[in-house]
């Protein structure tokens, strides 16, 4: 990321935050995360990790985490961050994870919300759903991408259905590290 993109990124911001394959997805088949870690790690991306003060994800993404808990496609960077996460759903599990909040309701709401949680720092937005949902609304301020070199085949995509509105994006900056490309996107309103 080029010295200029560093200093327009403000802290506080809504950011959808996605590894994606060349192809495009999000996640392979049966919503599989554990191929971000054969190219990347949570040492990669400090200053993302830096910059987050709060979780927001929908209940897919937290049944993947719940899933591969103990892998570190099962935590927060790799378990390398700890702070306030929050599930948009509306059907909360019997027995959840302690320390994370479930909300209900509206995304707007679910995003001031967690967006209040974190501070002076990032909001984070994971999951096709709930993002596309934030995009759809425009509630995002960012989108970060990690860019994987790995075709998926299958998989989740991050945007896109018969009633996602066209979202304008302006680059704010790029860096290379080995074989993953970060890039960032500031969304125009």
């Amino acid at each position: 990321m080029t010295a200029t993109a560093e200093k327009s990124v403000q802290a506080g911001n809504v950011v959808v935050q996605v590894a994606m394959s060349l192809d495009g997805f999000i996640a392979g088949p049966e919503h599989s995360m554990d191929w971000v870690f054969e190219f990347t790690t949570p040492e990669d991306v400090p200053d993302l990790i830096q910059a987050t003060g709060a979780m927001l994800s929908g209940r897919n993404t937290y049944d993947v985490g719940e899933r591969d808990a103990g892998k570190p496609s099962g935590e927060a960077y790799g378990g390398a961050w700890n702070g306030p996460v929050f599930v948009l759903t509306h059907r909360p599990p019997d027995n959840p994870r302690p320390g994370v909040t479930f909300l209900s309701g509206d995304v707007a709401g679910a995003v001031a919300t967690a967006k209040h949680a974190a501070g002076d720092k990032d909001l984070i937005v994971l999951g096709a759903d709930v993002a596309s949902q934030c995009l759809e609304r425009g509630l995002v301020d960012e989108v970060q991408l990690m860019m994987l070199p790995v075709l998926l085949g299958d998989g989740v995509r991050l945007y896109g259905s018969d009633r996602a509105p066209r979202v304008n994006l302006e680059s704010a900056g790029s860096k290379q590290s080995g074989d993953v490309t970060f890039l960032r996107y500031r969304v125009t309103k």
